[in-house]
């Protein structure tokens, strides 16, 4: 795939040629981060764009480990035993750069612990190592009143009018307490990097990791972003399994149980997303590229 096939960087790209911003020869570069945290629910985000680290093989290529961003009494480091011997994890935030495994684009990836201080220096330092982004994908899952049972519902927003216009986005309409996430959204938005959020819910009954179900949710909506296939593993058993697990929990105490069958109601009385004719082709098309090879059989088979 030519990186003109992958819609986000399409959109961005054409964006800046149309401002005269940009020559036709610059290689095109996608943006993934995600942030433990605040802004990692079942740690789904960070889950997810470690699957995608591993996929796409990318390199580490700086970590960002200083103090003066971490209080270390909230999140402590941890003692590792490497060949016998005592070593000290500091928090830190990871840079990986690399090439998507389908298409003739760069990638680079941030990864890491939330700050705990001085976020706008963070965010200033950060966005030296994504300035030759053409778009930013930014993953977060947030604990909501959704059940388990259900599909699990994907946010995707965008301050970007061209990406809103050519992804079919909305802009987002939150307003109140933000994380780190936010605030580099804004900071990279002002530096002239279009930026997508997408956001997954998470249970607020089982919020603790991982969360298998909100891990898959966010990678379908990077491969609608991207048109890049993601092979999943044993993802799709994981979320099975999952929430099998959570089934069992609800069966053995009544008031979780009540109230998972409130969310269901209120989830099925409303027009669901999920369930319009262009979602369940989406997920349709997903299905068939991921079919072995001389497999003809139908999905139920």
């Amino acid at each position: 795939m030519d990186c003109a096939g992958i819609p986000i960087i399409r959109a961005a790209v054409d964006a800046q040629r149309a401002a005269g911003t940009r020559a036709d020869d610059d290689r095109p570069t996608l943006g993934v981060i995600a942030f433990e945290g605040w802004n990692d629910a079942g740690e789904a985000a960070t889950d997810a764009l470690e699957l995608l680290r591993e996929t796409w093989g990318v390199r580490q290529i700086a970590e960002i480990d200083d103090e003066q961003y971490y209080d270390f009494q909230f999140t402590r480091p941890q003692v590792r035993r490497v060949g016998g011997e005592s070593r000290i994890d500091w928090p830190r935030t990871r840079i990986y750069s690399g090439t998507l495994p389908e298409a003739d684009c760069d990638v680079v990836m941030v990864s890491g612990m939330e700050p705990s201080f001085k976020w706008r220096a963070f965010s200033a330092l950060l966005e030296e190592y994504l300035s030759g982004a053409d778009a930013i994908i930014l993953l977060g899952a947030l604990l909501a009143d959704v059940p388990h049972s259900r599909p699990l519902p994907v946010s995707v927003t965008s301050e970007d009018a061209a990406l809103r216009h050519e992804l079919d986005l909305e802009r987002s309409s939150y307003e109140g307490p933000t994380g780190v996430l936010g605030v580099l959204e804004n900071q990279l938005g002002l530096a002239g990097i279009p930026v997508v959020s997408a956001w997954v819910a998470v249970p607020n009954y089982v919020a603790q990791s991982p969360s298998p179900k909100a891990q898959l949710a966010l990678l379908g909506r990077m491969e609608e972003l991207t048109g890049i296939t993601i092979p999943y593993g044993d993802l799709h058993e994981d979320a099975q399994a999952w929430e099998t697990g959570v089934d069992e929990l609800a069966q053995h105490d009544a008031e979780i149980a009540d109230y998972v069958a409130r969310l269901e109601q209120m989830r099925d009385a409303t027009d669901l997303p999920e369930a319009s004719g262009e979602a369940i082709a989406q997920e349709f098309e997903r299905f068939l590229r991921r079919r072995p090879p001389g497999d003809k059989g139908s999905p139920s088979s």
